[in-house]
């Protein structure tokens, strides 16, 4: 192994030296308290040093740096403390995520480290977010994400790429290069020789390193983040490497052939880079061993404090407060009394444009949200007010965009998130149920992004423009979910939604968009979070529904003769108004659960058995429901018509007010 000292003085040669050793001090310690039981699991990153280390010395301290599992180099390169560190490997409340993850599943802002989730190729598309929020600011900030040559098969891999070269963002993609993804060869994961092909497909400069070589990986990383502060553009970083040890101490190494593991043992970045200083007269036995105690002693103090701390205990009150970021809505009334006829789309519309007015570090993103104005033209005329750069196109990559979204959140930005329609969320769908909704209680980092859902059937969408699938993440700790059913909630509940910096799903039924309209407020206003309110008043049967539901129940009641309903209109599904359906069901003891998804696993199953439960002497029959077939939605007229509930809902209410 070739080292080039040029442009580099002793010390600086001598600080990489003990930040190079300092990672595989600790990970040896680490893997004797593992056989020990004294942590529970630990990804070795033995081999693999110098890529961590030359990477974090390269940047600058407050850039952005976002590591993965096989990365201790970057926490102790970030003058992380020992003894927090290793209360996080413990499971201990000092640590960074108070005992709710594991080792290197964290991130922390004072440092400028994200942390990553096990689904690995996500975290890319955040560091997409955090460098566009720098351009954005002109900045001239570097972001530098690791990933794995494993991972690259993910669609995260692609998407980050294309987003941040159609884009130009200054984003340093550095891909581990060890040759195996856990005990998965190369040549079982891509047909390409090596990353450095991929870049001129994606328009990225690409460029190959000795990850072994630590002065190679620093200076090469070092040049890079100085050219794309001045000129904003992504680079594919390859580091060709290897890992001596198991994907996890469990797995081992059985499944590499002893001769490669005997090569690359050779080219050990910690030895051959000592070995280098002691030819050059920087490192003599004696100083190494000084380092070395002085390190081991570091250690030591760090699991002496980490030891002495007892494991958490439970404060479910605590757990509970920390899905969210703290946050007190206070309800904003128009400054005036003029009022306008609006149609749901334009209420929307009047929503977004005010929040762009009132936030200017708000983002929009989606597909043909620019000049085109979005297939429902809710943000048409936007581009002409508040330019490309807050109101943005995007390519066809909703996890991309949605992980964008958290990015600039991360680095002190605002993000709506249009779905095209509701129904193409499943391609964003893990970056929503395990980054945006678990981000904050893992390490506390909220997730300030909305992302707006146009749903619902009733206009011949067919399987896959029609579904109502706000259950999927009604069941999902962490998120915030709206669903209102007519303009002036619509405006008001976007407005409340952007205000607060926590993660939300706004579902906006699509049917309604222009066929309902009414009054509401010219002026920015925001409507309470959490509260459901009595679209009517009866004292018969209770209806609990929500969006197109709540026009269903008011035309089925008027139709009816006899029967009169109080039909709560949920409009926040999650958290969800149990103080107002428990008074409703108590005054009518009655009640009928309403919603257009699919019966089984839907919302109403939850507020069924809630209600069961909690108001079971107050009822005079059993709870009911009505929803869709349990089918994917059909096209044809007669066949859509049949699948909604909106036939079968007068039946259903003539036998509950019967029983």
């Amino acid at each position: 192994m070739r080292f080039k000292k040029t442009g580099y003085s002793d010390q600086e040669l001598l600080h990489l030296y003990e930040q190079i050793l300092r990672p595989r001090m600790i990970e040896e310690k680490m893997l004797i308290l593992l056989r020990q039981g004294k942590i529970s699991k630990w990804f070795s990153g033995i081999g693999q040093e110098a890529v961590s280390v030359g990477a974090v010395n390269a940047i600058e301290q407050d850039e952005y740096i976002l590591p993965m599992h096989r990365n201790l180099g970057v926490f102790t390169g970030r003058n992380i403390p020992y003894s927090r560190l290793f209360s996080q490997f413990q499971g201990k409340m000092s640590g960074f995520t108070k005992g709710r993850d594991r080792s290197f599943h964290f991130g922390t802002k004072e440092h400028h480290i994200v942390g990553m989730i096990s689904h690995l190729g996500p975290q890319m598309a955040l560091a997409d977010g955090i460098a566009l929020a720098d351009k954005l600011k002109d900045a001239k900030k570097a972001t530098l994400v690791f990933t794995g040559d494993g991972a690259s098969s993910e669609g995260d891999f692609h998407e980050a790429l294309n987003v941040a070269a159609v884009w130009d963002l200054p984003v340093i993609f550095v891909i581990e290069n060890n040759g195996y993804g856990l005990s998965t060869p190369s040549e079982e994961q891509y047909r390409f020789k090596h990353f450095v092909d991929k870049g001129p497909g994606y328009g990225i400069k690409a460029v190959q390193v000795d990850g072994n070589n630590i002065l190679e990986v620093h200076r090469t990383i070092k040049e890079l983040a100085e050219e794309i502060r001045k000129d904003p553009k992504p680079i594919i970083l390859e580091a060709m490497t290897f890992r001596m040890r198991g994907h996890e101490e469990a797995s081992g190494t059985k499944y590499v052939p002893k001769e490669l593991m005997d090569h690359w043992a050779k080219k050990d970045p910690v030895v051959n880079y000592e070995q280098y200083l002691i030819k050059q007269g920087l490192l003599t036995e004696d100083s190494i061993a000084e380092l070395r105690k002085k390190i081991k002693s570091d250690i030591e103090e760090g699991l002496e404090t980490a030891y002495a701390e007892p494991l958490p205990t439970v404060d479910q009150a605590q757990e509970i407060a920390d899905l969210f970021s703290p946050f007190e809505q206070e309800i904003i009334a128009p400054a005036t009394e003029e009022k306008s006829e609006r149609r749901l789309v334009d209420a929307i519309s009047d929503s977004l444009r005010q929040s762009m007015e009132k936030y200017p570090n708000l983002v929009i993103m989606g597909q043909d949200i620019g000049d085109y104005g979005g297939v429902f033209k809710i943000t048409d005329g936007f581009v002409k007010q508040f330019g490309k750069e807050r109101v943005r196109n995007t390519p066809l990559c909703e996890s991309a965009i949605i992980g964008t979204g958290l990015g600039l959140c991360i680095n002190g930005y605002k993000a709506v998130v249009e779905m095209q329609f509701a129904d193409f969320v499943t391609c964003g769908f893990n970056q929503i149920v395990n980054n945006l909704a678990k981000i904050h209680y893992r390490w506390g980092q909220n997730a300030d992004v909305v992302v707006r859902m146009p749903t619902g059937a009733g206009f011949g969408g067919g399987p896959f423009h029609s579904q109502s699938n706000e259950a999927w993440f009604f069941h999902t700790p962490g998120l915030k979910v709206i669903y209102p059913s007519n303009a002036h909630d619509a405006k008001g509940m976007l407005n409340a939604a952007i205000e607060d910096p926590n993660p939300y799903l706004f579902f906006e039924h699509k049917a309604l968009y222009r066929s309902h309209s009414q009054e509401i407020p010219v002026d920015y206003y925001t409507t309470p979070i959490g509260k459901a309110v009595l679209a009517s008043t009866g004292d018969d049967i209770t209806i609990v529904t929500y969006g197109m539901g709540v026009h269903w129940a008011l035309d089925a009641i008027n139709t009816l003769e006899g029967i009169s309903a109080d039909i709560v209109d949920l409009r926040t599904l999650l958290p969800w108004d149990k103080e107002c359906v428990e008074a409703s069901v108590k005054k009518t003891n009655k009640v009928l659960v309403l919603h257009e998804d699919t019966m089984i696993g839907g919302v109403g199953a939850e507020i069924s058995a809630w209600i069961s439960e909690n108001c079971f002497e107050h009822l005079d029959a059993p709870v009911m429901r009505e929803a869709s077939l349990d089918t994917p939605v059909p096209f044809s007229k007669p066949l859509e018509e049949n699948f909604l509930p909106q036939k079968r809902l007068i039946e259903k209410l003539k036998a509950l007010a019967t029983y």
